[in-house]
Order: structure tokens, then C-alpha cells, then sequence
């Protein structure tokens, strides 16, 4: 029966794709409502109706009006490198949280964006993923063991998508091969896209498939090329089975108005993306090809002309402010093939989880999903992923990893928070109530995520960070900027941003390979500003106590990880840490120089060092303990770094939920708040340890797990297992 069932389903998808050609297809402006699916498999087959895009408003509606025109005229080009506006006013609060991801490739998501993925939907936010390519590759869809079955990149397509429907269900909690909604509809310029909908107790996803070709019959042109050159167009790939059933071709500026109209309609709170600007990363050709790396850099090219599209997107969509400022959404960025090249940071506990979700993606050719065009990408089933030589699924790293937040304390012991909202910094005011109000725009973008900062010895602020200068594509320049935004008085205004240049100067290629600044200010009062270079040394300038700045000087050293920590030692003196390959490197402000206090190399680290009263603290590879750097384990089981201040460190559990421990006393207190990484961890005199981040919502929130008697427990914290 299930046979006679896909024989049939099989033959109906050939007449509808004929008859879409021959321009008999029907549908509205917003929506194409002739879906199509088998009836008891995992394809659904239910009559199709306007589909409720985030829950809220029909997509016709939504599109039409925005969509079907150009958005902000047909030109590709970003911001230009002056400094955005300050317009005083709040940034839009979201009602509800809403993550969307942007792919290059079914898969990308799983193996480079989990467990925060996961995480968010368990919070509860509806999750949005939108796949650029079709994956359709070479078209054979490998089976471990046996010989390769005939190119079908139609197929192959189908079944990627088939794997991700039977990956979410399971993520969601719902059988396997639960059958999903699936439709087409209709985006900005007339294109079409595939979107797969399933809803489980609450919890949504949604699966949007754009479907362009990864690579075309002439010299396999794809995506990058795209991004890269003009007058290309680049056709889609029709998926098996897909209620899309007719090529079409975009070229550049059409896939920038599309990525720009899905962000404007489902008003994502936060974006996940990929990698726009990878390390450099030589190595031979046979690697390259082996490991599908892009010449010279240590990432796939599809990442980054999709992530390089989603930025240049980003910071257009950011720029169309409605009646009550510009749109509020935070980012963060992943890489992706570097996670090959350094230590694996995912300890078991937490790698078995992102590694499950592979395996009913991968499937199986045994399985009977209702998809007769393939039930998975075969290749990647099973344990085959923790077999994997490339090593991708064993560590999630981030392109921009440091503080979302930057906190100063008053007098009377308020906190300011100053972070990236919609791209532009923001500043918000902690209240009488111990939450924070809403933002106000301190301009500047388009910014990375992270911030730096530092107090001058008068008490005034500065702010530092990494700006897309110009996104552009194209054969123009992509250029990456470090800014500063300095404070007039003490808690007061601001002045105007202000360029501090890059490490790598003049040449472009390379300047886009550093990374978020820290700064720290020396007893001295001078400035010392710390960036990661294209060698993957630091790189420095000193602000004198004057204001005026030094050159940028390369301090060289490394390789090392982004994620650097600038302190202030015990001596006096300014000290910098960071993670490599091998071991902690550190510097002073003259150079590389022995890790202070340690006769031989303390272990290799997996992430960023935390550094308090002189002793560091970090993990070690695939491992959930803490290392201080005697070799000592600190109890403190979890994964990624942590963060340090006072007595007290800060940092994730293995269920992903953050923990203050005590240093010494090993107490610890649970929050069950939803934060994103880069988390803060502030000590304050009055009110002891305070931790603050922000939650996929785009919102601060604050956590004192133990308030002094004047001062309230702070919004979003959640209930402390134990108190600190």
C-alpha cells in the first residue's frame, strides 16, 4: 500500500511540475497555496490555505507592498564608512522573542549553530532557518560502504530537505517522520521559496529553502561569484517533491531584496549568520579539495558569500526605521570549518546532544519516510559525524565572541548597560526597580556584536568596536573598521564616533580578518587597545592621557583564538591573554612573553581565558572541567569559557544554564535565564556579584543571586539552586 501510496504522489509531482512550466499554476500575490504531499508519511498533504507566518499574519498580506518592490532602491551597497546618525530615540521592542538563521547549506545550522539553537527553541522562541543553496552538490547522495548511486541533484535536494524535517521534529520532541505543512511562497521580485512548517505544544519552526544551484555547469560558478561579480545570474534547483516547481534566476541585488524582505517580515530578535570574513588558513590543495575549504581560507566559500549576503542585508534592513526608531535585533555570528583547525571546546555530555540531532538528518536509505526521492543526506547518518576527521560537529565557535555589554556603576550603585542593538550601540539605565528601561540609540553602525571598553581615570567611558565599514560585494571594497565612541563627562553624553583605522591598514583582504577589540586602562591613565590581526598575533595602539592615539603596532606572537582578556597583574603592570593551539600566550604591551607565575606551559585551552587575582581559569579541550593554572580543577563542570570578577566566576553549566561559583568555596547559584553568549560578570562593593547579559529577545536582563537587603533581586534571573 505505502508503495502504491509514493508511486502515486510520484507521478502527481511530475504532472504539477509540467503543468507549473506550461504557466497553468495558480496563486496569490503573497502565497503559492498548491502544495503537495503524500497522505500518512511525512510530507503533509492537507488542503493548503494562507500560511501563518510567525504565527501572526498571513504571508500575502505581508509581502505585498514590501516585497514586491525594491527596498531601498536596487543598489547592493551597505552603509558607507561614515558614522551613523544618533537619533536619541529607543530602539523597536520586540513582543516576543524570534530567532531566524540564514544557511548556505542544509546542515550548516546543526553542525555549526547547536546546542545555542537548541537551547533557544527550549526557551521557547520560534525559530525561522532559511537555506540559501539547494545542497544539491554533486548530486549522489553517498551511502557509506556501497557503491555511489547515479547523480540526481534533484533528488539529492529533496532528501536534504527531507533529513532537516526529520531533524527539527525530533529537536521539537515529535515522532521522526511527523508530517509537516509545506507550501511555497511568494518573495520580494516574484521569486518563490519552499517552506516547511511544523508546530509541537507552543514551539515553531519554520523551514524556508530558496533552493540557488551550489554549483553551475560553467566553471561551477555559485553563490560567491554571485556575491563577488556582476551581470551573473544564478538559477535555483527544483527539489523533488517541492511545492516550487518552476527555475528561476537571481542575480545579486535580487537575493540582498529578498534576505531584506524576510527579515522585515518576520522581524527576527535574533539573527544567527555565518562567517563573513574567515581566518586565512594555507594549506595544500589536496587538503582543500578533501575538506571542501575555499583557497587560502578556513571555511567553505558558500559560507561566506551567504554570510557576506545576510551582513550587507542586515545592515540595509537595519537602516528602514519605522515611526518608532530602527528594527531591535542582535546577531551573532558562527564559524565554521576553522572549528577543524583548533581545539575541540564541546565536552561529551554536551557534543552527544548536537551529534544526535545529525542522525535523522543523515537518515538512512532503509528508512520509510514517505520522501521517495531520499530520507536524509546518507553520507552523514549514524556515528558517522563523531567519526568525522573534519571534526566540525565537536565545537560551536564564535566569530565575535566577548561581552555583549559593556556596565558602569554610579555613585549610587545603579548600573548602566551599553551593548549593539539592530547594529548600533545602545545605552540603557537601570531603574529603581533593578531592570533596565528601554534603550537609547547611540548610533555608530553598522557594529559586530561584542563590545570593548574602558574608564579613563576621570571616570568618562569608552566605547570600542568592530564596524562593517562598507559590505558591499561586487568588486568593491569590504573593509572592516575599529571605532571608538568616547564619553564628555562622566555618565553623561557622548561625542561623535570617532575611526581608529585597522591593524592591517591600507590592505583590505586582511583587514577583514580581525578581531573585537578589548582595552584596558593602565595606572598610568593611558589607554592600551588589544586587537586579534590577520596573523592571528595582536596588534596594538595606546591612547596617551592627553587623548591622542599611537600607531597601530603588531605585537606578533600567536596563533591564537579571538577572545582576548586585557587586565591589569598585581604588578602594576597590563597583561593579555589568549587561547592557542598549544598553549595560554600572553603579552605585555612590549611583546610575547612567558605566561606570568608558571614554570612550565599550563595546559592547552579550549576558549578564552578568565584571569582573576592573577590566576587564569579556562577549559580544557572536550572537557566540562575548569582549570586554574596550577593544573588544578576548579568545580565548576560545563562548557565555553568563563568569565571572571572578584571571588566569583561566571559561565555555562552543561544543561546550558549560567552559574556564579565562588572560587574558593566551589558555592554556586542557577539561573535559568536565556542569554546569549557574552555574558558580564561585574563586582560590585555595594551590591556584590552581579551578572548581566542579553536574552534572544534583544533585552537586558540583570542577575544578583544574593541582593543586600536594600536591593531587590533583579528581572529575568530565575530561582538560584544555591545561594552565592
Amino acid at each position: 500500500m505505502r508503495f502504491r501510496h509514493a508511486r502515486a504522489a510520484w507521478a502527481d509531482r511530475a504532472k504539477r511540475r509540467t503543468e507549473d512550466s506550461a504557466g497553468t499554476g495558480t496563486g496569490t500575490p503573497g502565497i503559492d497555496t498548491a502544495g503537495l504531499g503524500t497522505p500518512g508519511t511525512g510530507r503533509s498533504g492537507a488542503a493548503r490555505r494562507a500560511v501563518l507566518v510567525g504565527g501572526a499574519v498571513g504571508l500575502g498580506g505581508a509581502f505585498v507592498g514590501y516585497g514586491l518592490s525594491r527596498v531601498g532602491g536596487t543598489s547592493a551597497k551597505a552603509p558607507t564608512a561614515g558614522s551613523a546618525p544618533v537619533t536619541g530615540r529607543p530602539a523597536v521592542q520586540g513582543r516576543r522573542a524570534l530567532v531566524m538563521q540564514v544557511l548556505a547549506h542544509p546542515d550548516d545550522d546543526l553542525y555549526f549553530m547547536n546546542p545555542d539553537t537548541q537551547y533557544a527553541m527550549a526557551a521557547g522562541a520560534p525559530l525561522v532557518c532559511v537555506y540559501v543553496t539547494a545542497g544539491e552538490a554533486d548530486g549522489v547522495n553517498k551511502v557509506p560502504g556501497r557503491p555511489h548511486p547515479p547523480a540526481d541533484k534533484a533528488a539529492y535536494s529533496s532528501a536534504r530537505h527531507q533529513g532537516l524535517r526529520q531533524s527539527y521534529a525530533t529537536q521539537l520532541g515529535l515522532p521522526v517522520f511527523t508530517r509537516w505543512e509545506e507550501s511555497s511562497l511568494t518573495l520580494p521580485g516574484g521569486h518563490r521559496a519552499e517552506l516547511n512548517t511544523l508546530e509541537h505544544q507552543g514551539r515553531r519552526v519554520e523551514l524556508v529553502h530558496l533552493d540557488l544551484a551550489m554549483h553551475t555547469p560553467f566553471r561551477r560558478m555559485g553563490v560567491p561569484a554571485l556575491w563577488r561579480q556582476t551581470g551573473l545570474r544564478l538559477t535555483t534547483v527544483v527539489a523533488d517533491g517541492s511545492p516550487v516547481r518552476r527555475v528561476r534566476s537571481y542575480d545579486h541585488d535580487d537575493l540582498l531584496d529578498v534576505l531584506v524582505g524576510l527579515f522585515a517580515h518576520y522581524r527576527p530578535t535574533l539573527v544567527h549568520t555565518l562567517d563573513p570574513d574567515p581566518d586565512i588558513q594555507l594549506s595544500d590543495r589536496i587538503t582543500r579539495i578533501r575538506d571542501s575549504e575555499q583557497p587560502g581560507y578556513s571555511d567553505h566559500a558558500d559560507h561566506t558569500a551567504v554570510a557576506s549576503f545576510t551582513w550587507a542585508a542586515l545592515a540595509r534592513w537595519a537602516r528602514t526605521a519605522g515611526p518608532d526608531g530602527p528594527p531591535e535585533f542582535t546577531t551573532v555570528a558562527y564559524r565554521g570549518y576553522y572549528n577543524h583547525h583548533w581545539p575541540d571546546n564541546l565536552p561529551p555530555a554536551v557534543l552527544d546532544a548536537k551529534a544526535a540531532h545529525l542522525v535523522p538528518y543523515g537518515g538512512s536509505p532503509e528508512w520509510n519516510c514517505g520522501n521517495p526521492a531520499g530520507c536524509g543526506d546518507y553520507n552523514v547518518g549514524g556515528d558517522r559525524p563523531l567519526r568525522n576527521r573534519k571534526r566540525w560537529v565537536r565545537s560551536t565557535h564564535y566569530r565575535h565572541p566577548g561581552p555583549r555589554l559593556a556596565l558602569t556603576e554610579a555613585a549610587g550603585g545603579r548600573l548602566t548597560a551599553y551593548g549593539v542593538l539592530g547594529m548600533r550601540a545602545v545605552r540603557w539605565q537601570e531603574g529603581a526597580d533593578g531592570t533596565f528601561g528601554e534603550p537609547s540609540d547611540l548610533g555608530g553602525g553598522p557594529l559586530a556584536p561584542a563590545l570593548g571598553s574602558a574608564v579613563l581615570d576621570d571616570g568618562r567611558l569608552l566605547l570600542l568596536a568592530l564596524r562593517f565599514a562598507s559590505v558591499v560585494g561586487l568588486g568593491g571594497s569590504d573593509t572592516r573598521e575599529i571605532v571608538l565612541l568616547e564619553q564628555r563627562a562622566p555618565g553623561g553624553a557622548f561625542k561623535a564616533w570617532t575611526g581608529l583605522g585597522n591593524p592591517e591598514g591600507a590592505d583590505a583582504n586582511r583587514g577583514r580578518r580581525i578581531g573585537v577589540p578589548v582595552a584596558v586602562t593602565a595606572p598610568d591613565g593611558r589607554v592600551h587597545l588589544f586587537v586579534r590581526n590577520a596573523d592571528q598575533g595582536i596588534s596594538t595602539r595606546v591612547r596617551e592621557t592627553g587623548g591622542a592615539w599611537s600607531p597601530w603596532r603588531n605585537l606578533g606572537g600567536g596563533p591564537v583564538q579571538d577572545g582576548l582578556t586585557a587586565v591589569v597583574g598585581a604588578d602594576g603592570q597590563v597583561h593579555v591573554y589568549a587561547p592557542g593551539r598549544d598553549a595560554v600566550h600572553h603579552w605585555t604591551p612590549q611583546g610575547p612573553s612567558p605566561v606570568p607565575g608558571v614554570q612550565s606551559g599550563p595546559a592547552v585551552p579550549a576558549g578564552a581565558i578568565a584571569v582573576a587575582d592573577g590566576h587564569l581559569y579556562y577549559r580544557p579541550p572536550a572537557s566540562p572541567t575548569l582549570l586554574a593554572p596550577t593544573g588544578a580543577a576548579v568545580s565548576f563542570p560545563g562548557y565555553g569559557p568563563v568569565t571572571a570578577a572578584g571571588t566569583h566566576l561566571l559561565g555555562r553549566g552543561l544543561d546550558g544554564r549560567l552559574r556564579l561559583v565562588h572560587r574558593t568555596t566551589g558555592k554556586h547559584a542557577t539561573s535559568t535565564t536565556d542569554s546569549l553568549d557574552g555574558f558580564v560578570l561585574h563586582s560590585s562593593r555595594r551590591r556584590g556579584p552581579v551578572a548581566a547579559g542579553l536574552t534572544s529577545e534583544g533585552r537586558p536582563w540583570l542577575w544578583q543571586p544574593n541582593p543586600t537587603p536594600d536591593r531587590p533581586s533583579s528581572n529575568g534571573a530565575g530561582s538560584a539552586a544555591r545561594k552565592v
